[in-house]
């Protein structure tokens, strides 16, 4: 599979979100990443879901919704009603994480789970079979425009090692401080999806820099 770019609005111009999701929607952009954030799993806010029912009317990429939340199983149903194609929840805010997956699935999305970058892949041995995609973050989960996690790299072929040992075709994204460096060390790991903010829309050219990620 050619890996895919997932620019992440996040960084974009919330006064003009329109005219940011048409250039995504113009672009080589495979999806669009939507990070939620509620102040308490994460020390941020960021935007809920009237937000993402507007995106979904202009949005003709599939979306990618990041989760950083307390108790993101509440808000399955929200999530699919927004028009999700992947709803990414974070393994730490999951006391029965497999029951969530479940929830995820049969709301007729797929089911993400995301690693923030001090929790050990190790933790996914016995749900991973289950899950479509995993999300390492490579960064503190909060903020935009923050540096590359270095241990991610490892932590990424740790992962990848695992998903080959059982024999599964699960994704692995990569959130955080990606730009062509980075981007091209991570999929060299064994990444298959690179989430990219800052790197894109602060660029002078988005377009262009989505596709100079998408040809690493």
């Amino acid at each position: 599979m050619k890996h895919k770019i997932a620019p992440s609005l996040l960084s974009g111009d919330f006064l003009h979100l329109q005219r940011d999701i048409e250039m995504i929607n113009n672009s080589e952009a495979d999806w669009l990443h939507l990070d939620v954030m509620d102040g308490v799993f994460v020390p941020n806010i960021s935007f809920g879901f009237p937000v993402l029912d507007a995106v979904k009317t202009v949005c003709k990429k599939p979306m990618d919704v990041h989760l950083m939340i307390v108790e993101p199983q509440k808000f399955v149903h929200e999530v699919a009603e927004a028009g999700a194609y992947m709803m990414n929840v974070h393994y730490e805010a999951c006391l029965h994480l497999h029951r969530t997956v479940a929830s995820i699935k049969e709301a007729g999305m797929k089911a993400g789970v995301t690693l923030n970058p001090h929790t050990p892949i190790c933790l996914l041995e016995d749900i991973i079979q289950d899950v479509d995609m995993v999300l390492v973050m490579s960064v503190n989960p909060g903020f935009g425009g923050q540096y590359f996690i270095e241990h991610s790299l490892d932590k990424i072929r740790r992962l990848k090692e695992m998903i080959l040992r059982k024999g599964l075709n699960t994704w692995i994204e990569v959130d955080g401080g990606i730009n062509p460096e980075t981007g091209k060390l991570a999929l060299e790991a064994g990444a298959d999806i690179l989430v990219a903010g800052a790197f894109v829309f602060e660029s002078p050219d988005p377009t262009r820099t989505i596709q100079e990620l998408k040809e690493l």
